[in-house]
């Protein structure tokens, strides 16, 4: 069973990889995963702050106003708490591509086209294989319209792409007005991908102390539904590389996502949950499931429920909204 893919340029022995996330932190857990079959490592994010407080003249200005504003520099982590700092992560993505045959693919979240961004050329040199972009931002002033939300991430990737040769792909949230739209914007940029999506960790309120609660809760499958949607949808309508990110946990899951549209599967939760063999676990599930019906490569399965080739193109569309809705009997 040919399972090959090509992600951001890169042949790949199938779509199945770690997700950013602390999986890679660990050399052993990164060998692991590569023992698994991932074929390729993708390690998390390094943060606009982190790279912006390495600065000495910028942690200075934080510290200056502490006394004024006490909570001034408590709502990001200190710079100790950061499990890899700017350099140890640079550090940290030689060693994975000295311990490990397949692409490595490096990670940036931040939210500001400006001076950190940089950090793009260090990540080439220290040998990644791609970038992630992962624009994490919520939109709350009333004065910015939605265009300038977009235009952000457009400067954002126009200025990594005049500094890096190697491809990049964007890491988006699925809250934007006109995500078909703005993909194109992306792609016409320089995206040679996009990730689908970023998942948003919402606060809760405690109570009791009057504090906003964050806890962590990874993901379940439930969450798939709106990526399928999506992936349906651009891949039939652009030539990027989608990447699917949250809600893959069971090989039925990924054959839904490699059915609407997905060129690589990322795994995040169900890896943290069962360990990193149980990426082995679905790549062997799918091609089972490709073998039994009488599939002969995963090209012939990708996109073949995609907004083009659906035998029923309305289900991703108003049709299934209006049929879904009428369907309810007490």
């Amino acid at each position: 069973m040919d399972l090959s893919t090509t992600y951001l340029g890169l042949s790949l022995a199938h779509p199945f990889m770690p997700g950013a996330s602390p999986l890679v932190d660990d050399l052993d857990t990164v060998r692991r995963l590569e023992d698994a079959g991932a074929s390729a490592i993708v390690m998390r994010s390094i943060f606009e702050e982190q790279v912006s407080l390495a600065h000495a003249r910028t942690l200075h200005d934080l510290e200056a106003h502490t006394d004024s504003y006490a909570e001034a520099t408590s709502f990001f982590p200190k710079p100790s708490e950061y499990r890899l700092a700017p350099d140890a992560y640079l550090e940290q993505l030689r060693r994975i591509r000295a311990a490990v045959s397949v692409p490595v693919i490096a990670s940036l979240n931040g939210v500001t086209p400006t001076g950190w961004l940089e950090y793009a050329k260090l990540i080439e040199q220290a040998g990644a294989h791609a970038l992630e972009l992962n624009v994490y931002h919520v939109a709350t002033d009333p004065e910015e319209p939605g265009t300038l939300v977009e235009k952000r991430t457009l400067d954002i990737l126009a200025s990594v792409r005049a500094s890096v040769t190697i491809p990049i792909a964007v890491k988006l949230s699925p809250f934007y007005s006109s995500l078909s739209s703005f993909a194109a914007e992306l792609e016409s940029s320089g995206a040679a991908g996009l990730v689908v999506f970023n998942r948003f960790y919402q606060p809760d309120i405690d109570i009791e102390h009057l504090e906003v609660a964050h806890d962590l809760h990874l993901s379940d499958s439930s969450e798939l539904l709106l990526r399928l949607r999506w992936l349906a949808i651009l891949s039939a309508k652009r030539k990027l590389d989608l990447a699917v990110s949250g809600g893959v946990h069971t090989p039925t899951d990924a054959v839904k996502a490699l059915m609407a549209g997905a060129t690589t599967v990322q795994m995040v939760s169900a890896l943290l949950r069962h360990g990193p063999n149980y990426l082995k676990v679905v790549l062997d599930g799918v091609r089972h499931w490709l073998v039994e019906h009488e599939y002969e490569s995963l090209a012939q399965l990708r996109g073949s429920m995609n907004l083009a080739r659906s035998p029923n193109p309305a289900a991703f569309e108003r049709g299934n909204y209006m049929k879904l809705l009428q369907s309810w009997r007490a």
